[in-house]
């Protein structure tokens, strides 16, 4: 699949306010963005080890440790690296920001001024 050069792949969850407003910001510096809706479309685990390697981050670093499923459901527990991508497989509301990428650079968007970073 070819994609635009100067697309940029946004990975986000609309039910969160702050990502909206990133998702605008992701707007203002590309004319081609690929919106994914990290709770609608399913990312595989090559997908996510692509995404972390972009990263340059592991998996439990995406990770809200503040959010209830997160204490309820992965806290206190040891994890290897393949179990950490199958929580973000399946926990996906639990990254705590968005995720921008731009050709081969990547950036977690902890501040919205962050995907900035990318133009």
């Amino acid at each position: 699949m070819k994609s635009h050069p100067n697309e940029l792949f946004f990975y986000y969850n609309p039910a969160h306010s702050v990502d909206k407003q990133m998702r605008a910001y992701a707007r203002s510096i590309a004319n081609h963005v690929n919106e994914i809706n990290i709770e609608k479309e399913h990312i595989t685990l090559t997908g996510w080890r692509s995404i972390l390697e972009k990263l340059n981050l592991r998996a439990k670093d995406l990770l809200n440790r503040a959010h209830p499923d997160y204490q309820e459901k992965i806290a206190g527990k040891t994890w290897d690296d393949e179990s950490w991508l199958l929580i973000l497989s399946k926990y996906p509301h639990l990254i705590k920001a968005p995720i921008a990428i731009k050709k081969n650079k990547a950036v977690l968007c902890t501040t919205p001024n962050m995907v900035l970073e990318l133009d």
